[in-house]
């Protein structure tokens, strides 16, 4: 779709990013690192408030959660990003005779998901002027005030440092109709929300990331510090009621374990299940006939989906942990649930485990994520080697590292790309990097030729 036929706000949206872009283009190294700096100082100082907005507008998760979240990706993703070079001349390899120079892209149409508007915004901010370029939001309808705030916050402080005023902008009044045509207006979207909406950035006629869905396996091997994992899978499952795409879906465990370590997931909280027709309907609380997610399930706690599924657990149940039988129950189960419940299975051999793991990415979640608790390296790279994933997370919580963390060296994001598996151009998790152009000046290498031998040997 070209600028005929399209909203006339949304061209005068468009008309001042470009002019506000023109602008920043011209921006020296310096410059750019201290308005990305204070994009995420502004989310940090100011998190309180903004979890609360978030919570109270979008009825999903909780404060406490979502104020460790804003916090946290702010420091990470701008330890990240700092000292990094995003424009000029970012690489001269004198050796081979090779200058790299970057280069803004232009204006980025950030599809802002309904789960984590606030640090989403934030890293599409940063990520964007890092480059040079200007960035249009397109938040859901259910979080518009919560990134409108966002945005002010951000641009009172960006203001003093000489940034232009219109670099940062957002769809005031945000539909799909008004999404989908901003998608074909600018010069590249990162779309971070459903699987429709990322189909269509696809579809839009301009170069764009998306994710895909989550449904993060993890196997405990044999020699796993047992308790040590358990805590880990049901923190990083309960996080924000199960919202995020990072967290454990599906725990595998040796058969002859089994029993020990549900007894570890309950006393650290959760509620077990394991009687079919309670398990049914578990399922038939998170899922509609269909098969999709059903709405007023997503983001609550545990207790709250219990009492809709007409079972009774204790308040202050952290989550609900389902068994699994593979071979009987709806493959619905098995997909990712946006809540704090989760699937165990027993395995008897380590391949047994993987084979399980593996349909269920296969059904939803391939390219994501998977989690090994381990000591045995062999079996640590045959996950590695076996499961379609981009990411193996080791002896770690996946909802803490997958998107980057201190203790791990994942790129800090809230975009995670699913490589080819999950439709996606991305394997690795989406950066600044991803939104510059990149020019290569090529000298000669003198004497650079191998003789015919070296050509054709093997090694």
């Amino acid at each position: 779709m070209g600028q005929e036929g399209a909203d006339a706000g949304l061209l005068r949206l468009l008309e001042k990013s470009r002019a506000a872009q023109a602008e920043w283009a011209q921006a020296d190294q310096r410059t750019l690192d201290r308005a990305v700096r204070e994009i995420a100082r502004t989310v940090y100082d100011n998190a309180e408030e903004l979890a609360r907005l978030t919570v109270e507008e979008t009825k999903l998760g909780g404060y406490e959660f979502n104020l460790e979240q804003d916090r946290r990706k702010a420091e990470i993703i701008w330890n990240d990003l700092r000292g990094k070079k995003s424009v000029g001349i970012i690489n001269r390899d004198e050796a081979l005779g090779l200058v790299e120079i970057a280069k803004p892209i232009g204006v980025v149409g950030a599809v802002l998901p309904l789960t984590i508007p606030v640090t989403n915004t934030m890293s599409n901010g940063m990520f964007s002027l890092k480059c040079g370029n200007a960035v249009i939001f397109a938040p859901h309808p259910r979080a518009k005030n919560t990134v409108r705030r966002t945005l002010d916050l951000v641009l009172e402080r960006l203001g003093p440092l000489g940034v232009p005023a219109n670099l940062l902008q957002m769809l005031e009044e945000p539909s799909i109709e008004l999404t989908r045509q901003l998608m074909s207006l600018v010069d590249v979207t990162v779309a971070t929300g459903g699987v429709g909406m990322v189909k269509s950035a696809y579809s839009s006629g301009k170069p764009a990331y998306g994710v895909g869905p989550g449904n993060v396996q993890a196997i405990i091997d044999r020699g796993a510090d047992f308790e040590d994992a358990v805590e880990k899978i049901i923190s990083s499952r309960t996080f924000n009621l199960g919202l995020p795409c990072g967290s454990e879906q599906a725990t595998h465990v040796p058969q002859e374990h089994f029993e020990e370590i549900v007894a570890l997931f309950v006393e650290h909280g959760a509620a077990y299940f394991d009687a079919p027709a309670d398990v049914l309907r578990i399922q038939q609380a998170l899922f509609d006939e269909k098969g999709a997610m059903r709405g007023d399930t997503i983001g609550i706690t545990a207790a709250q989906i219990a009492a809709v599924a007409g079972l009774t657990v204790a308040p202050e149940t952290r989550m609900l942990l389902l068994k699994g039988d593979f071979e009987h129950q709806d493959a619905v189960l098995r997909k990712e649930k946006l809540s704090p419940v989760g699937i165990i299975y027993a395995y008897e051999r380590f391949e047994d485990a993987l084979e399980i793991a593996h349909a269920n990415l296969n059904l939803i979640g391939k390219g994501h994520s998977a989690v090994i608790h381990s000591s045995d390296a062999q079996h640590i790279e045959q996950v590695g080697r076996t499961l379609p994933v981009s990411r193996v997370i080791v002896n770690q919580a996946c909802n803490f590292t997958t998107g980057g963390a201190f203790n791990i060296a994942f790129t800090p994001t809230t975009t995670l790309g699913c490589g080819f598996w999950g439709n996606t151009l991305l394997s690795e998790n989406l950066t600044y990097k991803h939104l510059m152009n990149v020019t290569r000046i090529g000298y000669p290498i003198p004497g650079r030729r191998p003789s015919s031998e070296e050509i054709w040997a093997l090694e």
